[in-house]
């Protein structure tokens, strides 16, 4: 299986997570590849930084046999994502894409605004980009973070809503057909029944392949599990209502959205009650994998969500696809690698 949305923390935020730890469970859990994002501390937004985290995750790679991938992150300097270009170019599969943060989240590489959106499409469109961007969409000026109330997770929703998320794709896909984007978008975790909306209409006049990630906490939970203080719920993009829940979950059933992706971002307890973002994300995907197919999933669409939809988008000639028959009891086994478990 394939895991395209993972943050395997290490380096100044190893308390949380490490490359070789995360690789490791993965191993576990019957995933080939991870594609690990760029929001590290210090980012991956220039080339030594890119060059050392290959590194790091090659040595992982080799002790635990998972391949090892990373996207490089956009900011809204030219020069800048001109290099990343370069290096996406020179180094995929390796550097298997490029992502861009249109809000804040977890180590502030938001881009923000409309202006400064289509200023990177336009230079990724000047830079000659075919690959695949993928774009964290939440909206800084829809968001009201006065109504987050610490502690209390379930307002993170209200404080970051769907609308935030939603508005945010209509701009990014505006940005990228505007500026005659020629690569493929990629609408990472998507939490909202408007937003699948919107993606499937635009689909139908766009000129550049657009997909959509979904998580296993988005298509299996609530803003009501959020309520329970320990289970630590709180994400970008928040949990939503149960009728956003449903389109996920029937989204990925019918191939709208195209797969499932962990968003994996592990924190300590500390961090979390100091009101961090994020959630172990690896073993939900077993869980998800489960309920998906106690759902009536066939077994070639699991394929599809799991890893063969990922790997022909991105091109991996490598790829082999298969999904566990025992998902249910690998979820069982993992669920203890982390001090926590949300999905209980």
């Amino acid at each position: 299986m394939i895991d395209p949305h993972v943050h395997l923390r290490d380096w100044q935020q190893s308390s949380k997570e490490t490359i070789l730890h995360g690789m490791t469970v993965a191993s576990s859990l019957g995933f080939s590849h991870l594609f690990d994002m760029p929001n590290t501390a210090p980012p991956c937004t220039d080339i030594d930084t890119i060059i050392s985290r290959l590194a790091d995750g090659g040595e992982a790679a080799e002790k635990t046999g998972v391949s090892y991938h990373l996207y490089a992150g956009l900011t809204a300097d030219s020069t800048q994502i001109r290099e990343m270009v370069e290096i996406h170019d020179e180094l995929f599969p390796l550097v298997i894409g490029l992502k861009m943060f249109a809000g804040q989240s977890t180590g502030n590489m938001g881009i923000i605004g409309y202006e400064k959106q289509l200023g990177v499409f336009k230079a990724l469109a000047e830079s000659g980009y075919c690959g695949v961007v993928a774009v964290h969409c939440e909206k800084e000026e829809l968001m009201k973070p006065e109504l987050f109330v610490p502690g209390r997770w379930e307002t993170h929703s209200l404080a970051r809503p769907t609308e935030a998320e939603a508005e945010s794709a209509r701009d990014i896909i505006s940005a990228a057909a505007e500026a005659d984007f020629k690569g493929t978008l990629h609408i990472c975790h998507v939490s909202a029944r408007k937003t699948i909306e919107l993606v499937k209409e635009k689909r139908k006049t766009s000129s550049f392949r657009i997909t959509m990630g979904a998580t296993p906490h988005h298509a299996l939970l609530t803003v009501r599990d959020a309520e329970d203080h320990d289970r630590y719920l709180k994400m970008n993009p928040p949990l939503r209502s149960d009728d956003d829940r449903a389109s996920v979950f029937s989204s990925l059933l019918d191939g709208t959205i195209d797969w499932a992706e962990s968003d994996h971002a592990p924190h300590t307890i500390d961090d979390k009650e100091k009101g961090a973002s994020g959630i172990p994300g690896l073993p939900g995907m077993l869980l998800l994998l489960s309920s998906l197919r106690e759902a009536g999933c066939s077994e070639a669409r699991l394929e599809e969500i799991f890893g063969k939809r990922c790997a022909s988008v991105f091109s991996l000639s490598d790829y082999d696809p298969s999904v566990p028959a025992d998902a249910f009891s690998l979820y069982e086994k993992s669920a203890g690698e982390y001090i926590w478990n949300p999905y209980i």
